[in-house]
């Protein structure tokens, strides 16, 4: 664990809407991103909850920016930022 916590030095949680029909799709599509450590899919106000983990939120925002809002079905990203204590 103390090995994983030096190689990434940042956690971000992306809360993804997703069109109706298009959850596996999108599922399947943001698991294959390397910053990805897991997708889930949620029943609720959101439809997937994705952690991503990297060297810096900023690489975390830009990948959430250039990657998943591209995705195919992905309608809304909600991104909130692991606090560090």
């Amino acid at each position: 664990m103390q090995d994983l916590a030096r190689k990434y030095m940042a956690v971000g949680y992306v809360l993804i809407n997703v069109k109706p029909g298009f959850e596996l799709e999108v599922h399947s599509a943001v698991n294959e991103l390397t910053m990805v450590e897991d997708a889930t899919l949620l029943f609720g106000d959101y439809d997937l909850l994705v952690k991503m983990t990297s060297e810096s939120m900023s690489q975390i925002a830009a990948a959430v920016v250039e990657n998943i809002r591209s995705i195919n079905g992905v309608i809304d990203t909600k991104t909130l930022a692991g606090a560090e204590l």
